[in-house]
Parts: C-alpha cells; sequence; structure tokens
C-alpha cells in the first residue's frame, strides 16, 4: 500500500510507475517495508527511498510506502483481484490468495479470483478459527457472556449459549467458515475442497484502513504523519 495526499495524485502516470515497480521488489526482496526502503530501485542506482523522495519532489505531495505482503506457496497459485482497478494491479481494495493444490493453474486461478473477490467483500480477519487473534476472540467472549448472563439462566445454559454464538463469530470473521458470496450457501472450505485445493493463506488490503481519523484532520496529515515527513 502506498498514500498519496490526494486521488489527483493517485491518477498520476508517474505514481503508478512508481507503485507497480515497489510492487515487484517486493518478489524479490520481500514484504518488510524498511528492507523494501533501502532496495536498490529498479533502472538506477539508487534507493527506493531516494527515489520516493524524487516523485515527492517532482509532483509536490508527500507519499509514504505503508504496507506489503508477499505470499509464497510450494505448489500451487497465487491469484490477485483488485476492486475497481484504475489500472491492472491498482485500486483501492487488493487481495492476494494463496492456493496449493494438483489441479490445473488455470482452475487454481480461476478459484483464486472468485475468492478474491469474496475476500474484498467480506473482510474476514483470519484464515481459520485457530488463527484468529486471542486478544480479540477474549473480548468477543467477554461480551457474549455477558449479554448472555443477562438472560438470567443458569451457568450451564450460559456456556453454551456462549459457545453457540462463537462459533456464529467464526462464521463471520474467519474465511474458511464463511459463506461463499457467489452463491449465498456453501461454505468457503467446501468449494476451495472441491476443487481440489487448499487455501494456505490471504491478504486483503485496503487503502488507508487503520488509519485512525481525528475529528477535523484530513487525509495529507495522515500521511504526513505516518511518512514522518511534514507537509508543505
Amino acid at each position: 500500500e502506498v498514500n498519496a495526499e490526494t486521488d489527483f495524485v493517485a491518477r498520476n502516470e508517474q505514481f503508478q510507475a512508481f507503485v507497480a515497480e515497489v510492487a515487484g521488489l517486493v518478489l524479490s526482496v520481500g514484504d518488510d517495508v524498511e528492507k523494501l526502503k533501502t532496495a536498490t530501485y529498479p533502472g538506477t542506482r539508487h534507493s527506493v527511498t531516494e527515489e520516493l523522495t524524487r516523485l515527492i519532489a517532482t509532483i509536490g505531495e508527500n507519499m509514504t510506502i505503508r504496507r506489503a505482503k508477499r505470499i509464497e506457496v510450494k505448489s500451487g497459485v497465487v491469484a490477485t483481484y483488485t476492486h475497481n482497478a484504475i489500472k491492472p494491479g491498482l485500486g483501492k481494495i487488493g487481495v492476494l490468495v494463496g492456493l496449493e493444490g494438483a489441479s490445473e493453474i488455470d482452475a487454481l486461478e480461476q478459484l483464486g479470483r472468485q475468492i478474491g473477490m469474496h475476500v474484498a467483500a467480506t473482510r474476514p480477519e483470519a484464515l481459520e478459527a485457530s488463527s484468529v487473534d486471542p486478544a480479540a476472540l477474549e473480548r468477543e467472549k467477554a461480551v457474549l457472556t455477558e449479554q448472555a448472563r443477562a438472560s438470567g439462566k443458569p451457568e450451564a445454559i450460559i456456556e453454551k449459549m456462549v459457545e453457540g454464538r462463537i462459533r456464529k463469530y467464526y462464521e463471520e470473521v474467519v474465511l474458511l467458515e464463511q459463506v461463499w458470496v457467489h452463491d449465498g450457501e456453501s461454505r468457503v472450505k467446501s468449494i476451495v475442497k472441491k476443487a481440489g485445493g487448499q487455501l494456505s493463506d490471504f491478504a486483503r488490503f485496503q487503502l488507508g484502513e487503520g488509519i485512525d481519523k481525528p475529528a477535523g484532520a484530513d487525509f495529507a496529515a495522515e500521511v504526513a504523519a505516518v511518512s514522518g515527513v511534514a507537509k508543505a
């Protein structure tokens, strides 16, 4: 994810070319942003940071490389999906899907794209139940337990109620447990199994996601704060 101050810059061809080059570098350098910044920018002898500084001076707006993700598979495909792409691979929501399996590559890629569309729409937080953030799970359990106790039922019943609601919680936030958006009935795990694949990893980036927006603050100020560069 590369942030700029305005949509105008996001449609600038120089900015788009920079984003594409940096995304390509992630394949060889990895997704550690600090290492990415110090890597040599393609076709030059200077670093990515130096190229970014040059681009900021040319365009006249602050920009920052916020985060990156690389997914690897042993035997299969890494499929991509970009929602409302302004150019191939460039948009405000991007998804990567890692699929392992012996199925034909074309079939896996098609399934991966469908899963990417599903992920873009449903915003899952974890691949499987065991990978749900423990802190988030405990918070959810605490809230559900408090709600169940308000019913005045015995503890044994409350425990069963919480277990049922936690299963529902998993169906909402765990990708493999979610209802497949393309038919509204199947589970994602059954769709993947039927195709002879195995979903190994996924990532969903939405532009600006997780950046706090205090009242009165504009996006340019947020980008400047994240990048550590003062707004001109």
